[in-house]
């Protein structure tokens, strides 16, 4: 027996609600903001209640600032309350490829803050006493051989920049975590985690307020207007702001023209298990760590805190929904854990991360005052957080770390929103194509 669950609604078609999700109906309670009523003025307007809208607004008030964050649909409607609740450290691109890419010094000033975001996570949750099921441990999974010692290269390049709880695990310690044939191998990552991801937005969002922030809820926003103050224009008012941060994501559509073909929206799919038996759920993941494999295209998973296997993949590029998640990812589940093959589906959702060309977080600067940062690339749960202090040391007058990433050079997707899913989509195959040849 499968549930049979809403589509994905999108701002853009007018549904501003949470999706029917297993977070959605396992959420804390919390209040619905009022929209913007009328003009404001504010030092920082923030734009999105993901994230990097919430954690850029913490680190302000807690350094002082006047804050107003200002989002479409509810708090956490987008990636940050939909997605895998996995905390992944380091970046989308291991530290070797960014050193390739933009040079030594590139590699050591990201390096340096690659394991930071988790950090600021479970400082948040513990100063503001959130309750959001955060669990210490995660696993990288090799399927191949040549997966293993991709995973052998990136603990030693955590270990030089000083991550130390790490440890390569063969097929017979993998079973200490997840109780599979699939797997050759992995490395656990005692910094890594999950939590509840929705839940940790709606505690980052009562936080703020407790400080003196404002959040309005149902607010979208049509266009910031440059100026000392910026404007930021939405259908019932508008707010003036020393400082402006654009934090949309995925979901920030045609608000900045200047950052529309930066990244594209790729759609994750999710669904959750029925309640299984403390038992049977000690038996298959026994650690409680959330597992995600090595393939490019990969499946991702972790218990919950009653009893269900919350299973992830099944990556489109371009952000659209597939007709059945369920169909989609229950081959997947089976191929896993082959007991759980016609277990009952409860709930089944899909959401959108930003992706970049480099697959590198892309920040910055459009003019003076107006400050943007999106593209995680499928490590948002951790760099979101990053990205939030960098922003407030940036408005803080501290920029240097936030221009280590500022510097980067970023490039427009190839063939622009006509040309870049099949583009993508081709070099999907390919790697695809190496994965099943163990290439």
């Amino acid at each position: 027996m499968t549930a049979n669950p809403a589509p994905t609604e999108t701002v853009a078609n007018g549904a501003t609600e949470h999706v029917r999700s297993y977070y959605a109906a396992t959420a804390h309670p919390a209040p619905e903001r009022p929209a913007l009523p009328s003009d404001q003025r504010t030092q920082v307007c923030i734009v999105g209640a993901g994230f990097s809208g919430l954690a850029t607004a913490l680190h302000l008030l807690e350094r002082g600032f006047d804050v107003t964050v200002l989002e479409a649909a509810r708090v956490g409607w987008g990636a940050s309350g939909r997605n895998g609740g996995q905390l992944v450290n380091g970046y989308s691109r291991d530290l070797d490829v960014i050193e390739k890419r933009y040079g030594e010094q590139a590699a050591r000033d990201l390096g340096a803050m690659a394991f930071e975001g988790a950090a600021i996570i479970r400082e948040l949750v513990a100063r503001y006493d959130i309750a959001c099921g955060l669990r210490d441990g995660g696993v990288f999974a090799a399927m191949t051989r040549r997966q293993l010692a991709e995973l052998e290269e990136k603990r030693a390049s955590w270990e030089a920049f000083g991550h130390g709880q790490l440890e390569m695990l063969d097929a017979e310690t993998m079973r200490n975590h997840v109780a599979t044939d699939l797997y050759v191998g992995g490395l656990y990552d005692g910094r890594g985690g999950h939590l509840h991801p929705l839940n940790l937005c709606l505690g980052e969002a009562a936080a703020i307020e407790r400080l003196g922030g404002t959040i309005h809820e149902q607010t979208p926003v049509t266009w910031v207007e440059p100026g000392s103050p910026a404007v930021v224009h939405t259908p019932r008012g508008t707010v003036r702001a020393d400082w402006v941060v654009l934090c949309g994501n995925a979901y920030l559509g045609d608000t900045e023209p200047r950052l529309r073909d930066r990244v594209m929206p790729v759609s994750t799919q999710v669904i959750t298990t029925e309640p299984i038996s403390s038992e049977r759920l000690e038996r298959l993941l026994p650690a409680q760590t959330c597992v995600e494999d090595c393939n490019y295209i990969l499946d991702y998973y972790r218990p919950t805190e009653d009893n269900r296997i919350l299973f992830g993949g099944g990556t489109i590029y371009g952000g659209t929904e597939p007709a059945d998640i369920i169909g989609k990812l229950r081959p997947n589940l089976a191929r896993t854990f082959p007991e759980l093959a016609d277990c009952r589906i409860d709930y089944a959702w899909s959401g959108n991360f930003a992706l970049t060309l480099t697959r590198i977080p892309h920040m910055g600067r459009l003019n003076e005052g107006i400050y943007f940062t999106h593209g995680y690339s499928g490590h948002g749960v951790t760099t979101t957080h990053l990205a939030g202090r960098l922003l407030a040391e940036a408005i803080s007058g501290e920029p240097e770390r936030f221009e280590a990433f500022a510097r980067l050079r970023n490039y427009p997707f190839p063939g622009g929103r006509r040309l870049r899913v099949p583009l993508t989509v081709a070099g999907a195959w390919y790697y695809r194509a190496r994965e099943k040849l163990g290439l």
